[in-house]
């Protein structure tokens, strides 16, 4: 059997060529064309030595060169391999040096980065050219062939390489367009995400491509430029993170403008604040969908879904063809699941768990056990299957032997009338191990000091609960992606 992630934009192209691709910077790029740039740039790579197998790194900015180059590297056979864009050049080198890469694909302002990384590697850096003669058809390749590796955030130690198979991304795309979004032609989907990130890759990218949709992308996120963009281009699935979200309803609330007439929106990467859900739907008049997955499984895994219910706080069920449990946490060596209601270790099974780690059998082997993917987030599920995300297990703060779960606590401040964004997160302490900090956000004109918000968090959670130092920051700490950063967070609220 042959299946090639190069078959997303090239059925597409071929059902619907004159439809629009992509939207970037105002420029329109129909199917045809995406695809017979993609073919031309996959003679280019054939022609300096890029082989079926052979690695590729993609160092690009949201520009309509990261599909071009991406599907691309797949129509030659190749292994794409993202990199992300504020990697420094160190970082860069070794996710070329470890993955083995045979050029690194670059342009614009990153490329510096790129050339002074390939130089300490001694490989090349490309950009994208569409003068040749395009290739005659995208290399067949296999279920289980490697399509990409992305590499993990690295939150211990150097990032690891999760190797993702053709399989597993064409069945995320086809699952997300068809099952969870019901995208159609119609559609008009922002890329605001990173294409590098595996959220803007496979749920924004290869998933409105899959269903011959339109992808409009951003270079950089901003809520008054992301809200000019779904006015201006008649969006009508908006798919972001929560800091997304709390920047378009500021936006849409500053400029008083109507808003734009989404059909649905989607969220993920992180939990999104019931608070914020509300209001998004109030100003926006949609529906939100909020997902959870991760790198490792490519990366949709449990969705609210317009066919099998939605509960809004909760990640819904899991999605085709998966399997979700709750674990024992305590247990390493094998998988014992538990009864519904109770906390545990969310694991995941199906056609979306990666093939494994780059070079590393040790970390495979802790991650996938009996068959599972142990994600090491705490989960519980209720009695109708709804799964809720409860925390990581490594942001789980403990204070005087009592667990507190900081999501639990934020959604709590997240009412509060004059917060605008909070994050909480564990601060040592020699009394009691550790301390609950709330780093806040003030919405504009609001003057509340600390202790104010304090004892309104003191009558709305258990005394294990609520946060006993507050922070008031002019701004959280975000990643490309828009998650918070929680470790960058506690330097700054020591």
């Amino acid at each position: 059997m042959q299946l090639s992630v190069a078959t997303v934009l090239k059925d597409s192209a071929a059902r619907r060529p004159d439809r629009i691709a992509v939207v970037d910077d105002g420029v329109r790029i129909s199917y045809r064309t995406l695809w017979d740039e993609a073919l031309r740039f996959a003679a280019e790579l054939r022609a300096r030595g890029v082989r079926p197998g052979d690695r590729v790194a993609l160092l690009l900015p949201n520009s309509a060169d990261f599909p071009r180059a991406y599907y691309a590297v797949l129509a030659a056979g190749g292994t794409v391999v993202p990199v992300h864009a504020l990697m420094v050049a160190d970082e860069v080198a070794y996710v070329l040096r470890h993955s083995g890469c045979r050029a690194v694909v670059s342009g614009g302002a990153l490329r510096p980065v790129a050339e002074e990384a390939a130089a300490r590697t001694g490989i090349e850096v490309l950009q994208v050219t569409t003068g040749r003669e395009p290739l005659a058809a995208a290399e067949p390749r296999r279920p289980d062939d490697t399509a990409v590796i992305l590499y993990t955030s690295g939150t211990t130690g150097r990032p690891k390489g999760a190797l993702l198979t053709h399989l597993n991304l064409v069945m995320n795309a086809a699952v997300c367009a068809q099952d969870l979004f019901g995208l159609t032609p119609d559609d008009v989907v922002l890329g605001c995400l990173p294409l590098f990130h595996s959220f803007g890759q496979s749920c924004a990218m290869n998933a409105a491509l899959r269903a011959g949709a339109t992808l409009v992308l951003s270079g950089r996120f901003t809520g008054p430029g992301a809200l000019d963009l779904l006015i201006e281009e008649g969006v009508t699935v908006f798919m972001g993170v929560p800091t997304m979200y709390h920047a378009l309803v500021e936006a849409a609330a500053r400029d008083g403008r109507p808003a734009a007439a989404l059909r649905m929106a989607v969220s993920g990467g992180a939990a999104l604040p019931g608070a914020l859900l509300e209001r998004f739907e109030a100003v926006f008049d949609t529906v939100v969908l909020e997902g959870y997955g991760l790198t490792e499984t490519a990366p949709a895994a449990t969705f609210n879904q317009l066919g099998t219910g939605r509960r809004p706080g909760t990640v819904g069920h899991p999605i085709w063809g998966v399997e979700a449990g709750i674990a024992d946490p305590g247990t390493e060596r094998r998988v014992v699941l538990l009864d519904d209601g109770e906390v545990g270790e969310v694991v995941l099974r199906g056609h979306n768990v990666f093939a494994g780690y780059l070079d590393d059998p040790e970390a495979t082997a802790a991650a996938v056990v009996d068959g599972w993917f142990r994600t090491g987030d705490l989960g519980v599920r209720d009695a109708d299957g709804f799964l809720s995300i409860v925390d990581r297990k490594k942001d789980l703060i403990i204070r005087g032997g009592f667990n507190v779960y900081p999501r639990e606590v934020e959604e709590v401040l997240a009412r509060h009338p004059s917060v605008a964004q909070v994050s909480v997160v564990g601060l040592p302490d020699e009394e009691r191990g550790e301390e609950i900090c709330a780093a806040v956000v003030l919405l504009p004109g609001a003057t509340d000091a600390p202790q104010e918000i304090v004892a309104w968090a003191r009558e709305r959670l258990g005394k294990h609960k609520y946060p006993r130092v507050v922070r008031l920051l002019p701004e959280l700490p975000l990643g490309p992606s828009g998650k918070i950063l929680k470790r960058e967070l506690q330097e700054v609220c020591a």
